[in-house]
């Protein structure tokens, strides 16, 4: 079976809007399900329509938008109009799976809320986003949650002021959680044949991302700095420095092995110095508590190369190491150029998006 026929017998009703529900709506239409997105005529639809840039005037639907909403038939209905409710709650009664964002106190007053739609329909998988939890209402954004969890305060250069990822990073990390618990929930089913409620809160996928970091503090006490995109336990990794013709390049040297043939690569610069600061660089721990040291030397040695040579050379000889690339250098690379999805819209419009569900399913 190709991967975008996995869940051509799944139906899905999207009763959300922004970036996280939709995110898990579209990986479902990538893989082959029918996903059916509710749109209020009301308000216009889905806010994300009207986020465009200045460069998207002539476009009738924004790039935002169209990032997460992909293979979807709309359908625009005023849940508060009886006629527009029965014709949705009709779809939702052959439905697998409901995705809903809605404040609780609105899905329970319009008669959408889990507890209500799963007594009508036993088989039915509801799943449900919320900002900070299933039972509070506070409004929740994506950049108040970088905030709130962590990811500011220790984002950003060391004498520099806290700054947010560019992308919502929580709402995708939430939409990555939905998906695992509704293909949790779709193989229960398969077991018990009764549906079940899936919920994740913006909030806790931010915490349960906080990997290492989080584990740094609770184990060691150490609570994280800002260091712009420096590692707290490993050095050179995640320096970056400049070759002769001014491109950057980033270093994810791990272990010692691979600290060797970093100095092997840059030659009698660095070999030299290492042999005379050996007990500077020798291990990890050390090249860590000398990175300043370390940094100045590299730097140094950097200078010396073209990029082109020294990033064949660094990876010939196994360096973990990239050149930074800007936006149209990584989406004209030939890999990303296979994930990209597009769309005709109804008025000639092309939309463009990149896939998310990227696994390969032999």
């Amino acid at each position: 079976m190709l991967k975008q026929e996995l869940f051509a017998d799944l139906k899905v009703v999207e009763l959300a809007g922004v970036l996280a529900g939709p995110a898990v709506g579209m990986f479902f239409a990538e893989l082959g399900a029918n996903v059916l997105k509710v749109e209020n005529p009301s308000n216009n639809g889905d806010v994300t329509r009207s986020w465009r840039l200045e460069s998207e005037k002539e476009n009738t639907q924004s790039a935002y938008y169209s990032s997460v909403n992909y293979n979807k038939t709309i359908i625009w209905a005023d849940l508060k109009k009886a006629d527009d409710f029965e014709m949705v709650l009709n779809h939702i009664a052959s439905a697998d799976v409901v995705i809903s964002n809605f404040k609780p106190s609105s899905a329970k007053q319009l008669g959408l809320d889990a507890i209500a739609l799963r007594k009508k329909f036993p088989k039915l998988i509801y799943a449900q986003i919320s900002g900070y939890g299933i039972e509070d209402e506070t409004p929740a954004f994506d950049v108040v949650m970088q905030a709130e969890a962590g990811f500011m305060f220790i984002n950003g250069e060391a004498d520099g002021i806290p700054l947010k990822m560019p992308i919502a990073l929580i709402d995708v990390l939430a939409a990555h959680q939905l998906k695992e618990a509704i293909l949790v929930a779709l193989l229960q089913r398969s077991k018990t044949g009764l549906g079940s409620t899936a919920h994740i809160s913006l909030y806790n996928a931010a915490l349960s991302s906080l990997a290492n970091q989080a584990t740094n503090y609770l184990m060691g006490g150490e609570i994280p700095q800002r260091m712009g995109s420096l590692h707290p336990n490993i050095a050179p990794y995640g320096e970056t420095f400049y070759t002769n013709e001014g491109k950057a390049i980033v270093l994810a040297v791990g272990n010692d092995k691979q600290f060797a043939s970093l100095c092997k690569c840059l030659n009698f610069v660095l070999r030299q110095a290492q042999d005379d600061d050996s007990d500077l660089f020798k291990t990890n721990a050390l090249r860590v508590k000398n990175r300043m040291e370390l940094g100045k030397i590299l730097a140094e040695a950097f200078s010396k190369f073209d990029s082109e040579t020294l990033l064949a050379d660094l990876k010939n000889n196994n360096v973990p190491c990239g050149d930074i690339r800007s936006m149209d250098e990584v989406l004209d690379n030939e890999t990303a150029q296979k994930l990209i999805l597009s769309e005709t819209l109804k008025d000639g419009q092309i939309t463009k998006r990149m896939a998310t569900a990227v696994f390969d399913f032999y």
